[in-house]
């Protein structure tokens, strides 16, 4: 394993271990349940918006790893982004975990993101990956329904 791909692996272990924005929001806008149950993850999203804005969001649920420090991160990485900026970071991370293995990652809108490259060498965790930012999607889509990635 090469040393950027052990800081990456670094990354998802203490976004797992120590999961940022781990809390229920009293004051949320918007809340949506992810569930994927071939590996058992579930997830509950919460998005408070301003102006277009996401001014607060966190998560709470219960998971593998991957699915954990996904959330993790997302939250981290989409706080102050407008709805627009966070949908676009969903493409951008969807595409990247999708992609083929040898598929250039787009480095500069990823940021630490792109830890979870690796994913798309492991097609049945691609969902444990993908399960908050779909789940966030809904929300900033204002579904309501729960999100299932059957």
């Amino acid at each position: 394993m090469n040393a950027l791909n052990e800081l990456y692996q670094q990354v998802i272990l203490d976004h797992n271990r120590k999961p940022r924005n781990f809390r229920i929001m009293e004051e949320a806008d918007k809340v949506v349940t992810g569930d994927n149950p071939l590996c058992g993850d579930k997830i509950e999203v919460y998005v408070k918006l301003r102006d277009n804005v996401i001014e607060d969001v966190s998560f709470q649920g219960s998971g593998c790893a991957i699915s954990q420090s996904s959330a993790s991160l997302m939250t981290t990485s989409v706080i102050g982004k407008s709805i627009d900026e966070a949908l676009e970071l969903f493409s951008s991370f969807h595409d990247m975990v999708t992609s083929e293995i040898d598929s250039p990652i787009d480095k500069e809108s990823l940021g630490k993101l792109r830890a979870f490259g690796g994913v798309r060498e492991f097609p049945s965790r691609v969902k444990c990956a993908n399960l908050s930012w779909h789940t966030l999607r809904a929300a900033l889509d204002s579904e309501s329904e729960a999100i299932t990635t059957e």
